[in-house]
């Protein structure tokens, strides 16, 4: 039994049929799961869900992540949201015109909270950042609405 709303379960079928393989999700492919779920849980809470480094540890059927994300979400309720992101964002808008520095975005990224690995940074870049303009600028609310998007697209995995 689930909590889940019908169209979170027709959600993760989704996404099970994206990223698992023969109705199974390897547990190195849980965070990606849980993001396409609009579930970001940190690290560490994944581990805690059973998300190994290695391929082949451990799977889950689909009926086995509909409590994890459930658990996941109830406990996720208090994390930061659209505006509290722009209001951090606005710490690097020194001319207050709703612009920062992308090399700033990028070190942020990279450096704060539970950081990212440069191959991470770089498909989010690539995914929501407009281009720089001729000073190294970019527009931070555009990015952070494409970041915070209700449903974001799924990308099929790299066979």
């Amino acid at each position: 039994m689930t909590d889940l709303k019908p169209a979170e379960i027709e959600s993760a079928h989704f996404a099970m049929e994206v990223y698992g393989e023969n109705g199974v999700l390897d547990s190195t492919n849980l965070g990606t799961f849980m993001r396409a779920m609009n579930v970001n849980p940190s690290l560490e809470r994944l581990e805690k869900c059973g998300m190994a480094k290695k391929k082949g540890e451990k799977q889950f059927k689909i009926e086995e992540l509909f409590p994890l994300v459930s658990e996941l979400k109830k406990e996720l309720k208090d994390q930061g949201c659209y505006e509290d992101f722009i209001e951090c964002l606005k710490l690097y808008d020194k001319r207050e015109d709703g612009k920062m520095l992308a090399g700033e975005l990028s070190h942020s990224l990279l450096s704060l909270g539970e950081r990212m690995t440069d191959a991470e940074v770089d498909e989010v870049l690539e995914d929501c950042l407009d281009e720089e303009d001729d000073e190294g600028e970019i527009p931070y609310i555009p990015f952070l609405r494409r970041m915070c998007e209700k449903d974001p697209p799924l990308k099929p995995k790299k066979k």
